[in-house]
């Protein structure tokens, strides 16, 4: 049984295939990944963008990429692969039942606080460098 009923070869590929809010997020959490990370690999993953340096940091996935028969969630998911690790005093991120993966979605572009998430983004690559 399939998870996933489409596959990306690349990049492009994928922003296509969002619908236009989704899209307008996913590239504005794209340019602040790399603006944060410039050195940071983006690889498709599970079908969305994946950003590594050491290792796996944290992933963009809209909800258009299903994971299953229907859509779990609205908007785009926004999350660290090592979550677990991160000081989330003030509970921004979420973890529903993972005990690694946290993230935050993203339902419009008022949603996103991008200094606040920047914050993350940089601990979560001390996180990476301190784990190589």
């Amino acid at each position: 049984m399939m998870m996933q009923a489409v596959k990306f070869k690349h990049i492009e590929e994928f922003l296509e295939f969002l619908p236009e809010q989704e899209l307008r997020i996913t590239l504005a959490l794209r340019r602040l990944v790399l603006e944060c990370m410039p050195m940071a690999r983006e690889k498709l993953s599970y079908n969305v963008p994946y950003y590594s340096l050491n290792k796996s940091i944290c992933f963009i996935w809209p909800a258009a990429v299903l994971w299953g028969k229907k859509p779990t969630y609205e908007g785009v998911r926004f999350g660290f692969t090592k979550g677990y690790l991160m000081e989330d005093e003030i509970g921004y991120l979420e973890k529903g039942t993972r005990k690694q993966v946290f993230w935050r979605d993203f339902k419009t572009m008022q949603d996103i606080d991008f200094e606040l998430l920047r914050a993350y983004i940089f601990e979560a690559i001390m996180i990476d460098e301190a784990g190589k």
